[in-house]
């Protein structure tokens, strides 16, 4: 006769219950799409990608994101190990076993942004004036002069300095994934998921960049490295405070830029539900012709009655306007619509967009509520509180 292990049939049902792709385990799924979704002229750069994941077990809802894992730019990881002064098949030893030093510098660690730690060791150990002062000063100045630089710029400012590789690498931060909102609905893109990525870059200058150009690890290795039947390392994570209400539910959604890739996944989902609940969408671009993004989706939806829709176009006129300005404009319905218990939700830039943003809801609920500042301040917490207001910011 067996005898049941409490204990160990637990164990079981916590690992049956915990996903089968991590950060330790991301899915290889294939690259269907990756189109350039702004124009070529303009000066944003965003894609749209379209994954494989039939046949994974993945799972999301809208609102959720995903995460992939890049690799870092090959020219860049060439570039460094010329500068230590080493073979790149030199045999190194780290958190991850034995590996080569190019597969370490590929795969392993952050070299397309500033390392805090190689910073510290520099001011600290090897005694760089220029680092010691930057570290001393003012917190904004030190973020301003670390926007495009490398862990490459770092060790040239100390070129008597060739450390071994281990001391090297023991100075960079683990390779992370990105996190990008999901842009597709699975009910309607059913084995796929999509996301929405900004390209960053820095283009060098006659006076800076010593003639390197400098991007960002994941979004350029997506944009420059990644093509249809790729892979691609993903996991997902799910982001329950940025779920749909029930499909009779009013929402407003507020997403310039890149911060539409939720709202798109949004709308999918609710044109199919059948449900009587309407949507508002605030978007923002800088041109109509350039980086409206998903324009003709939107404008098709918006032509059916799936949609209302309201776009800030910043740079199509003297005074330039932004998603806050056009609700602001439409502050009175704005109020009604939140006050009969519609879901708003924003998503995108935390530094300037959501503070706005969040500026001018106060406005409009003092005005049309009858609140004081303070009041209305206190009424936008409640309606944050009560998950009718709802953010994914960064």
């Amino acid at each position: 006769m067996t005898t049941a292990n409490p204990t160990s049939d637990a164990a079981t049902a916590r690992a049956s219950k915990r996903p089968r792709w991590s950060r330790r385990n991301p899915y290889p799924a294939t690259v269907v799409r990756n189109s350039l979704l702004t124009a070529p002229d303009s000066d944003r750069e965003v894609r749209h990608l379209v994954l494989d994941i039939s046949g994974s077990g993945l799972e999301y809802l809208p609102g959720d994101a995903v995460n992939v894992t890049p690799a870092n730019e090959p020219a860049l990881v060439a570039a460094i190990v010329d500068r230590l002064g080493v073979p790149g098949d030199t045999v190194i030893t780290d958190r991850k076993g034995e590996r080569t030093l190019t597969n370490a510098l590929t795969h392993g660690f952050e070299i397309t942004s500033v390392s805090p730690y190689l910073l510290d060791h520099l001011a600290n150990a090897r005694g760089v004036g220029e680092v010691a002062d930057l570290l001393a000063g003012d917190r904004a100045a030190l973020e301003e002069w670390s926007r495009g630089r490398d862990v490459l710029d770092l060790l040239n400012l100390d070129p008597t300095w060739f450390p071994t590789p281990e001391a090297f690498l023991g100075e960079l931060r683990p390779l992370a994934a990105r996190t990008y909102s999901i842009s597709s609905s699975p009910a309607v893109h059913e084995g796929t998921l999509h996301l929405t990525p900004a390209t960053v870059r820095h283009f060098a200058t006659e006076f800076w960049g010593d003639g390197r150009d400098r991007g960002g690890a994941a979004s350029t290795y997506l944009a420059d490295r990644v093509e249809p039947g790729d892979t691609v390392g993903i996991y997902v994570t799910a982001n329950k405070s940025f779920r749909l209400p029930e499909p009779d539910t009013d929402i407003i959604m507020v997403g310039p830029g890149t911060g539409i890739a939720p709202f798109r996944a949004f709308l999918h989902e609710r044109r199919q539900d059948n449900g009587r609940g309407r949507n508002w969408l605030f978007h923002g671009a800088r041109h109509r012709d350039q980086d409206f993004l998903y324009r003709d989706e939107m404008w098709a939806m918006e032509a059916d009655g799936t949609l209302r829709l309201d776009v800030a176009f910043s740079r199509e006129q003297d005074e330039k306007v932004y998603v806050s300005h056009l609700m602001g404009g439409r502050g009175e319905e704005l109020y009604s619509w939140i006050r009969d218990g519609a879901v708003l939700y924003v998503c995108g830039d935390a530094t300037k967009m959501a503070r706005d943003v969040e500026e001018t809801l106060v406005a409009i609920i003092r005005e049309y509520g009858g609140f004081d500042d303070e009041g209305a301040r206190a009424e936008l917490q409640r309606l944050r509180e009560s998950g009718q207001y709802r953010r994914d910011v960064y």
